[in-house]
């Protein structure tokens, strides 16, 4: 991914472009909307989470801190609705409407940039998110953040010890305690889940699938490798491009051959039929003996 990936030319400062020759007064009137205090964007343009962070950043007049949905958006977590809060660390106030300033204190090993633009650093999002959102967002949010990063649940789990008696620490902990950054998408996490909370045990996430020779060739979205169960999502990442369905027949017949037995998942199922999905991965689980 290149440096300046984040970088819009969709937003300007409109003082700047002025000065600059850029752009006139005209062209902002006819072919930009104002977003925030001389802060305008391109008409018609669909802003990310990304812009929008920008978009807070460049009202600040280049001074805040990005914390939250937007630090991580900036990090490059996937999975971050557009219209998420845009959060900041500043000092100026009151915002505009769309843009939520917290009041954090931050350590200096706990902000880096990315580019121009200073944000929270990885760890320090995922505690932040971790402790402030619901159980089920939050576990889906830090999932995303660590996948896309690699960054451990134990830097996390530091940044809580520099905080000790912070508001949220014990929702962090329970967050913490069901994260995996093996999950890939937002459902895989959802399913992952709902397992966990029913009494089932914990499966295992991205479970290498070996060929004769010893080489990783196929990777099950999460199970139990001991009793060769799996269950997987089977969403829309699975049918991408026009060879996806007879991919995907090839690799559950290459996973059959091994033994396994997977458990699949529909969006629906997830969504309405839970009790179901659970019962099938519980007999599945019973039939290759496991007795837990």
């Amino acid at each position: 991914m290149p440096d300046d990936w984040w970088v819009s030319d969709r937003l300007v400062v409109a003082t700047e472009a002025v000065a600059d020759g850029s752009l006139t007064r005209r062209d902002l009137r006819r072919s930009y909307t104002k977003l925030h205090r001389n802060v305008y964007v391109r008409s018609g343009v669909e802003l990310t989470a990304v812009d929008r962070g920008r978009a807070a950043w460049l009202w600040s007049g280049r001074h805040a801190t990005l914390v939250g949905h937007s630090a991580a958006a900036l990090l490059g977590s996937r999975w971050v609705p557009h219209d998420a809060p845009v959060e900041i660390v500043h000092s100026r106030r009151p915002p505009p409407n769309g843009i939520t300033v917290r009041s954090y204190e931050l350590r200096e090993d706990e902000v880096r940039r990315v580019g121009e633009i200073a944000c929270t650093t990885v760890a320090r999002t995922a505690y932040d998110l971790g402790r402030r959102l619901p159980l089920e967002s939050a576990v889906i949010r830090v999932d995303a953040l660590l996948n896309a990063t690699a960054v451990t649940a134990q830097a996390v789990e530091l940044v809580a010890r520099m905080h000790p008696g912070a508001r949220g620490v014990r929702r962090l902990q329970r967050v913490m305690d069901l994260v995996d950054a093996g999950s890939e998408s937002q459902q895989e996490t959802r399913l992952r889940l709902l397992l966990v909370r029913s009494d089932l045990p914990r499966p295992a996430t991205q479970i290498p699938i070996l060929d004769d020779r010893g080489r990783v060739v196929r990777r099950v979205d999460m199970g139990w490798a001991e009793c060769k169960v799996g269950v997987e999502y089977d969403g829309e990442q699975h049918w991408t491009g026009p060879d996806a369905y007879a991919n995907d027949i090839d690799r559950l017949e290459f996973l059959a051959a091994r033994g396994w037995c997977i458990v699949r998942v529909s969006a629906r199922q997830l969504r309405y039929e839970q009790a179901r999905v659970v019962r099938r991965v519980r007999l599945a689980l019973r039939e290759r003996g496991f007795t837990g």
